[in-house]
């Protein structure tokens, strides 16, 4: 028989133990317990939203405030991806580094797209900050050419990441070419005349290497320019080939699984210092639309690139030219151009005219679904909103001012 004593104990420790209170019925019960954060896959409805990207692709990746004005020096390089970057900035007048004549020697320029693993990016600050020669011929151009270590272009990219102050850094893909015998890695295959099957193989890089290589870069990059914000992105252009015994597109998801996941990786585990940052590029061109490549499948479409490159230039520009009523346009010319959208609406947004949309508004259906549908309506209602809104203001700017003339 248990002591009045022990059962009184257990008795009042039972008074501290909390229980859910909720019933199966209520709107508050849970089976799961879901943590601090939340985020759930959108619905069509929802990510057609006029902010649906910004809403469910953007979240959690963006800085406090956005980080570049027009006097912010920058650099950006890597996977072709970074030269859309690039020509976007430096075409709205920001601070392109490497953009300038003078700095058309560094290899970051003339092949600064054509970096497309985290091996040769990493190279690339090592040699300029560090004096990294490498032992062997490892960097060629597109015609198969030799490029050196010169040392007035190693000095050339040092002086160009020695005035960056953001670095904008796209990695493409983890598939390698290497020496077995160095363990050096090439900046893509190896020109026919130096093949050596002896010692120059192919393998696909892990993502503790990349982690590794991106990490690497990273702290090179705040050991000599310690105030430097890092943005790295994902190309969304996948491998025109593949060089394992698989198809190419699922070889080209492994790829881009394996830089992906080694981004996070770093992220996660310097995100608190408040210098590196995540730009959701490939998923925006991935998941968000139906169809945002060329014939090709790989190119982007140039509609869904404007999108993308008004919407970076909207999270990360104080000095934006990026207007509201824009963005919203690129937004639905780039499902129109995916399409996510009818073609019709192509001729309607060509014309900018509120009338016509307003007309084809009133009989359209654009999803079975009718919460999707609803919100493909409401998304055009907001655009025609928009150009009344912008035509009303035209007209009256362009009206005399009556006081004005009262006065005279």
């Amino acid at each position: 028989m248990a002591d009045p004593a022990d059962t009184q104990d257990i008795e009042t420790k039972a008074v501290d133990v909390a229980f859910q209170q909720t019933s199966s019925k209520g709107s508050d019960y849970r089976t799961w317990f879901r943590g601090e954060h939340t985020n759930f896959n959108p619905k069509l409805d929802q990510l057609m939203a006029a902010d649906g990207a910004g809403e469910f692709v953007l979240s959690g990746w963006l800085p406090d405030a956005p980080l570049i004005d027009k006097s912010t020096q920058i650099t950006a390089f890597g996977s072709c991806f970074a030269a859309n970057i690039s020509n976007w900035l430096s075409e709205r007048n920001f601070r392109v580094l490497n953009k300038a004549e003078d700095a058309a020697r560094a290899y970051v320029v003339t092949m600064g797209e054509g970096m497309v693993n985290s091996f040769v990016i990493r190279q690339q600050f090592e040699w300029a900050w560090e004096n990294k020669v490498f032992e062997q011929a490892l960097w060629h151009g597109y015609k198969a050419e030799e490029y050196g270590y010169d040392e007035a272009v190693r000095l050339e990219t040092k002086r160009i990441f020695d005035e960056t102050e953001v670095f904008i850094l796209t990695f493409g893909l983890s598939e390698v070419w290497y020496d077995e015998i160095t363990g050096n890695v090439f900046w893509r295959t190896i020109p026919k005349d130096s093949y050596d099957p002896t010692r120059h193989k192919f393998r696909l890089s892990t993502v503790e290497e990349n982690r590794d290589n991106i990490r690497a870069i990273y702290d090179l990059i705040r050991k000599y320019r310690p105030d430097a914000k890092i943005i790295v992105t994902l190309s969304p252009v996948p491998l025109i080939a593949t060089f394992r015994e698989v198809s190419c597109i699922t070889a080209n998801s492994v790829s881009k699984a394996t830089l992906r996941v080694a981004v996070d990786e770093v992220f996660r585990d310097v995100r608190d210092e408040g210098h590196l940052f995540y730009w959701p590029s490939y998923e925006l061109v991935t998941d968000v639309f139906r169809s945002p490549y060329k014939a090709d499948r790989r190119h982007v479409r140039p509609v869904v690139l404007n999108y993308i490159m008004r919407l970076f230039e909207t999270a990360w520009c104080r000095d934006r030219e990026v207007t509201d009523t824009e963005l919203l346009e690129a937004w639905v010319r780039a499902h129109v151009a995916a399409g996510n959208l009818p073609d019709e609406l192509q001729r309607i947004l060509a014309k900018r005219k509120p009338y016509p949309l307003n007309k084809f508004l009133k009989d359209a259906v654009f999803h079975e679904d009718d919460k999707a549908d609803a919100a493909i309506h409401a998304l055009l209602g907001e655009l025609l909103e928009a150009w009344r809104l912008e035509r009303k203001q035209s007209e009256t700017d362009a009206s005399p001012d009556i006081t004005a003339t009262a006065a005279e």
